[in-house]
């Protein structure tokens, strides 16, 4: 890799111009990367101790707090670190591991997510089969094929972008490495990387979308049949759950389906972090602290701890 290279170094931009801006942005990241582990870190406990919380979406929703917590990690303190004492550099080996790790954490947050539609699918639609479908093998064997496929693709991107030269410049339009904003800066044919991701976000992005929105909508056609009453309380979940994926995938695709010839900072920081930080962040509040078991298990854990 390093012969590939005449760079030894890329110098990431970080938020925005200016200091008190950077500052600003800076914090409100921090406050909200440290609110991330907090909240997922009551969630992983609560699913963990609470034996009224052993069920299959549990165990969904405290793997995504786990992912959620490496997702966040892998950016955003590095991120507000080098804003805050502005030194910007990042060694060639930091940049393939971040990229390496922010793909494989967005490749398997997609397919935790479609997988947590198909169990509410599977409750809402065919509640009698539930314990048939969703039983602990299923559940154990579809984590594992999602964590080892993301290692796959993962790799395959990460190998397939920095096999190319680099040596237009090192400064890289983003607060983190990420691959549309490095094959603008490469002077290698670069049709193969866009091809590949192209392909590769038709396939998983669209693929998974496609699959999540049809269980909503089977959810949402069976929940019409319910009492009034019970349709408000599906609504409330399954309404957020829906915006939060969506926002997640739209930004994603933007982010990686753009031209690589464009090159607006300001725009492709905001789209990064809608699906860099904000997903991470609203998880916990949507998935879990809005859900009354993981309420009362996270209340009665906080109330042990003083006692």
């Amino acid at each position: 890799m390093a012969n590939s290279t005449m760079v030894t170094e890329f110098l990431l931009v970080g938020f925005a111009d200016g200091w008190k801006i950077n500052f600003l942005l800076s914090m409100l990241f921090l406050l909200m990367y440290l609110a991330t582990l907090v909240g997922n870190i009551f969630i992983i406990i609560a699913t963990t101790f609470d034996q009224n919380l052993h069920t299959p979406m549990y165990f969904f929703l405290r793997n995504l707090s786990i992912l959620d917590m490496c997702y966040i990690s892998v950016t955003v303190p590095n991120a507000c670190v080098n804003s805050l004492t502005d030194n910007r550099a990042i060694s060639v080996a930091g940049c393939v591991t971040q990229i390496f790790l922010v793909i494989y954490c967005a490749f398997v947050e997609i397919l935790l997510l479609s997988v947590m539609a198909h169990d509410r699918y599977v409750a809402i639609c065919k509640p009698l089969h539930y314990p048939i479908i969703m039983n602990h093998r299923f559940c154990i064997w579809t984590t594992l094929v999602s964590l080892i496929s993301g290692l796959i693709y993962s790799g395959v991107h990460t190998a397939n972008t920095f096999r190319l030269s680099y040596c237009r410049s090192n400064v890289v339009h983003q607060f983190f490495c990420e691959i549309p904003s490095l094959l603008r800066l490469s002077c290698s044919d670069i049709s193969s990387n866009e091809t590949l991701i192209l392909i590769s976000a038709m396939i998983v992005c669209g693929g998974c979308f496609i699959y999540i929105s049809l269980s909503y909508v089977q959810i949402l056609s069976t929940v019409l049949k319910f009492p009034t009453r019970e349709q408000g309380k599906a609504f409330s979940t399954c309404v957020p759950h829906i915006l939060v994926v969506s926002v997640f995938l739209s930004s994603l695709a933007c982010v990686y389906l753009r031209p690589s010839e464009n090159s607006e900072t300001i725009q492709d920081v905001i789209l990064s972090v809608f699906y860099i930080i904000v997903p991470p962040f609203l998880n916990p509040i949507i998935y879990s602290l809005r859900n009354k078991q993981v309420k009362g298990a996270v209340q009665k854990m906080i109330l042990k701890s003083f006692i």
